[in-house]
């Protein structure tokens, strides 16, 4: 039983949606409510409910706040770009995942919650560092491995963290019970915020992902389980791979909604009514449909198991920039001129960032037994490749 009346009343007045084609475009109904709000309507499809009546199709903002979604995502795929040219001119080594074509998740979670709520992810992580608060610069530093990185040069593409990040992890599907662990750290502190556990369709069969569902649901943890569908794991589709693909559904006890994650503006208001929930209620489950444009990782063309015509039609009908570019222009929230200003500006910073994370030195070889242990509780010795690289701290 829904332990919050509000939401009872909702459920009560209220029908959940009826199930439909995910990637429709929201419809731009939108008009300016005043000189300084902008009002934007959701089609019936942006999102499908299970257990749970669905949000609002009716969101108002203020139109610097909408300009901002915009200059967010630019800046995401512009930080997106740079890393997969600097991969490919082989400054970055290793396990390299991008988001771009995703861009509207991060940037939408973060349009939603405090600073004060956590988020921890996978290892497509940059997006959601940068919004968290890191710098482009140490983002672009740490891909490569330098010393003024996020993680001083020693994490890479997969372990990144800023203020209330976790990142950022490489083992599939292990975040997701550490996100239900910062959740139940919350609820034993009385804090009245959420923790969001991201992890991708292709994790979302793991063991662990239903036990944590279980210990959410037992101490009504305030946690948002967040579903990246992006319709392949690795190189295996969705539907190859899980029986059931409504992963909104697969909660079971825990009520979910699927929402079109090619939408920054539905992705914003599907978690910020997901966020009220679960800290007055418990747990919800959340997927987002959405799609990457590239392969899985660096190494992957991302050709060989689906076609360049999806890929380009995805690119041409659902891209989260552009569609939502369209939105503010018929809406009035901005103009032509004032989006290309910072499309420029976007470009302009991005560029800077990779140019200052070049010039930034490696890390000094001394530094590689720095922050294995909390200062004072370090063991006598550390074993490294062969015993004679063992360190004595």
């Amino acid at each position: 039983m829904l332990r919050s009346a509000g939401f009872a009343a909702l459920r009560q007045a209220r029908a959940v949606t009826s199930k439909g084609p995910v990637f429709q475009a929201a419809r731009a109904m939108a008009t300016a409510s005043s000189e300084d709000s902008v009002t934007f309507e959701f089609c019936d499809k942006t999102f499908e409910g299970y257990n749970i009546a669905i949000p609002s199709r009716t969101m108002t903002m203020t139109k610097a706040d909408a300009i901002g979604l915009y200059r967010d995502m630019q800046y995401v795929r512009r930080l997106e770009m740079a890393a997969d040219s600097s991969y490919k001119h082989k400054l970055i080594r290793g396990f390299c995942h991008l988001c771009t074509g995703q861009e509207a998740v991060p940037v939408g979670i973060e349009g939603a919650i405090t600073k004060e709520d956590a988020v921890i992810t996978a290892y497509r992580c940059h997006g959601f560092t940068y919004m968290r608060g890191a710098s482009a610069v140490g983002i672009l530093a740490e891909l490569m491995g330098r010393k003024d990185g996020v993680s001083k040069g020693k994490g890479g593409s997969m372990h990144m963290y800023a203020p209330n990040f976790y990142g950022g992890n490489g083992i599939v599907g292990a975040q997701v019970p550490l996100g239900a662990g910062i959740a139940f750290a919350q609820k034993y502190k009385g804090e009245k915020t959420c923790t969001l556990a991201l992890y991708g369709d292709g994790a979302a069969n793991q063991g662990q992902v239903f036990e944590s569902y279980n210990m959410a649901k037992l101490w009504d943890l305030p946690v948002v389980f967040v579903c990246e569908n992006n319709k392949y794991g690795m190189g295996t589709a969705a539907g190859r791979a899980a029986a059931n693909t409504d992963y909104y559904t697969r909660g079971q006890y825990i009520p979910g909604i699927r929402v079109n994650g090619m939408d920054v503006l539905a992705v914003r208001q599907a978690v910020a009514y997901a966020r009220e929930y679960a800290i007055e209620n418990g747990p919800m489950v959340l997927e987002m449909k959405t799609y990457r444009y590239g392969g899985h990782s660096m190494s992957d063309p991302g050709t060989t198991y689906r076609t360049r015509e999806e890929i380009q039609h995805m690119r041409s009908t659902s891209d989260p920039i552009t569609g939502y570019k369209h939105r503010l222009l018929e809406t009035g929230a901005a103009t032509e001129d004032d989006l290309k200003a910072i499309d420029k500006q976007a470009k302009k910073d991005i560029d800077e960032a990779l140019a200052q994370a070049k010039a930034i030195p490696e890390p000094n070889g001394a530094e590689l037994w720095d922050h294995i242990y909390v200062k004072g509780t370090e063991v006598p010795t550390l074993r490294g490749r062969v015993p004679e690289e063992t360190h004595t701290f």
